[in-house]
């Protein structure tokens, strides 16, 4: 990955450290042929060829997967590993046969034969080639992802609808990105040239990087071209948004980079950098790097003596062998222990201190037939939870709207629900990232929750779900995702829900833009997992009051910890375990260490 250094106010980019960044990958696919060693035999083969040291690697694989990864500049190696694989087990079995590799003195070709011919479809067989560096390296497929890193000396890839992903040296690169059927779409993690528009409909991105007047021994040139497909230079592809054009930015987007977080501002700016630049010069300065654990509640006079101390919340849902919760409880019940050390408990919120929650409605155009149901919905949560709560409404599409701020007026609430409006693309990283670090961060170190509504077919953001992971994780607000199918929401011309592992797509980042309903599920899950919540997928309609009966019941058994620690290093790598000191009847899950936030105690 290419690496760079963001502040709010300019971009600061540095050189890649691609020696550490190739020892990474070649440790990543260590690990990807070892896994691929327990794979039944028949389901793969490997060999080794011989290659010419300036000879060129030609690989043609229409009906598969190709990933190439070159050795280090001071590998002495002249022989190009090969592994061929059929994902699917079972009777998907390969054998040589399946392959024709020969060599030459200038050239080596591996090519899986396609039936019908070149550029139709066979049978998929994924290929996994380990090269000498400054190799010359020539690759097509036809839906298939291509994946090519390491220090070579030429890389030239064609694909239909496969997305391209390259991660080479760039210290003298010359490149090309070509798209023949549609307009670009690409990520890249340094600046790239103008996109240019070409006779034919045909795009083009050309120009250089680093040293113009590099010495040929390190002169690196790329050459990619696809028909319809995705072109990722340099970023994993886990942290890439759902849309990748550029676009202007939303109230969300906005109020996102005022924040401070620099992990969300960063996800923001590889969709719009120019827009993010000219928001960012119209903010002010900052007085200190911002921070999402800024504020806390006040520590106890004990804790605060506590010279370097840290001050760690987390929740911990307390229920008795029936399931029952267990009310009453006190921070003298607890005991906490952090890796394998006893630590003094400070305060404890009891189950009854209210809580702060967020409804979070999608009320994109995915939903629109149902705009009444939604109404319904927030209507029927309003009326289950404890008067005592504060209730914000907010409701999104491709911008967040807020319906209404915190409040324990249900009649308001109620009121404001009636300006809920329908239509557009669904944002839901945009509106979850706006409700963690906009809607939430002034309650910093109170009782706070998100019950987000959702088809989870994100098409907007601008937000990769990675980063409002980590936002999440920072946070310590619980999330309780209710996930409705698009089959079920709305009833019209919506897709079903996709079934089968994503993972064994054929190109799983292009999945993820033509079928994202099938990783909401996923998502969902992750996002409860991660903050202490629960995830509820609804298969119908009525299963919405009993998911809202649960969310109560699971407040109302969460008590919030706090603890004082010396230990060095983060939250995330604290392992923390708590228990009642007074009675053996009781389970107790506790949110994810990750999850808890950590404030420096004065």
């Amino acid at each position: 990955m290419l690496y760079r250094n963001l502040t709010l106010l300019r971009h600061v980019r540095r050189a890649p450290n691609f020696v550490n960044r190739q020892l990474r990958r070649l440790c990543l696919t260590a690990l990807l042929l070892a896994a691929c060693a327990c794979v039944g035999v028949g389901q793969s083969f490997e060999r080794e060829l011989n290659a010419s040291a300036r000879g060129e690697i030609v690989v043609k694989n229409y009906s598969g997967r190709v990933t190439i990864v070159a050795a280090p500049i001071d590998e002495e190696r002249r022989t190009i590993s090969l592994r061929a694989e059929a994902p699917g087990g079972g009777a998907a079995t390969v054998g040589e046969q399946d392959v024709i590799a020969k060599a030459s003195d200038n050239t080596t070709e591996i090519e899986v034969p396609s039936p019908g011919g070149e550029g139709r479809g066979g049978r998929r067989i994924d290929l996994i080639l380990r090269v000498p560096a400054r190799s010359k390296v020539r690759v097509a497929t036809g839906a298939g992802a291509v994946d090519v890193s390491g220090a070579l000396r030429e890389v030239s890839v064609s694909t239909d609808t496969g997305t391209i992903r390259v991660d080479v040296p760039t210290n003298a690169l010359k490149y090309s990105f070509r798209w023949t059927a549609s307009r670009p779409r690409f990520v890249s993690e340094l600046e790239l040239g103008e996109v240019k528009e070409r006779r034919g409909g045909r795009f083009e991105i050309v120009g250089r990087l680093g040293d113009k007047e590099a010495g040929r021994e390190d002169r690196v040139r790329l050459d990619l071209e696809t028909a319809r497909g995705v072109v990722l230079f340099g970023v994993d592809p886990a942290t890439i948004p759902s849309d990748l054009r550029e676009r202007k930015l939303t109230d969300a987007a906005r109020a996102i980079i005022r924040s401070g977080n620099e992990d969300l501002i960063e996800a923001i700016r590889t969709i719009a950098p120019k827009f993010v630049g000219e928001y960012a010069v119209t903010l002010p300065p900052r007085r200190a790097a911002p921070s999402l654990a800024a504020f806390q509640r006040p520590a106890s006079p004990a804790t605060a003596a506590a010279s370097g101390a840290q001050l760690i919340r987390v929740n911990a849902s307390v229920t008795d062998l029936n399931g029952r919760a267990i009310k009453g409880l006190t921070a003298a019940d607890f005991d906490v222990y952090e890796n394998g050390e006893q630590r003094p408990v400070g305060e404890v919120s009891p189950a009854n201190t209210p809580f702060n929650l967020v409804l979070l409605l999608d009320v994109s155009g995915s939903v629109e037939e149902r705009l009444d149901f939604v109404r319904k919905a927030a209507l029927d949560f309003l009326r289950t939870v404890s008067p005592q709560d504060r209730i914000a409404i907010l409701s999104f599409r491709d911008d967040v709207q807020l319906i209404s701020d915190f409040t324990t007026d249900r009649q308001q609430l109620a009121e404001r629900v009636k300006d809920i409006e329908a239509g557009g693309g669904t944002a839901v990283y945009d509106a979850l990232a706006y409700t963690l670090v906009h809607t939430l961060s002034p309650l910093r170190g109170e009782r706070t929750a998100v019950v987000l509504i959702s088809d989870g077919d994100d098409n907007r953001s601008f937000v990769s779900f990675a980063a409002v992971l980590e936002a999440t994780i920072e946070s310590g607000a619980l999330v309780y995702p209710l996930y409705l199918p698009s089959g079920l929401v709305p009833a019209g011309n919506a897709p079903a829900l996709a079934t089968g592992d994503a993972a064994q797509s054929l190109d799983p980042t292009r999945t993820r833009y033509l079928s994202l309903t099938s990783r909401a599920a996923v998502e969902g899950r992750k996002l409860a997992e991660t903050s202490g919540g629960v995830f509820y997928p609804i298969t119908r309609f009525d299963e919405l009051q009993r998911a809202y009966d649960d969310v109560v019941a699971q407040l109302r058994t969460a008590y919030t910890i706090s603890y004082t620690s010396n230990a060095p290093g983060t939250a995330a790598e604290r392992r923390v375990r708590v228990r009642l000191a007074r009675r053996q009847d009781a389970a107790i899950r506790l949110s994810p260490v990750v999850g808890a936030t950590v404030t420096t105690v004065p």
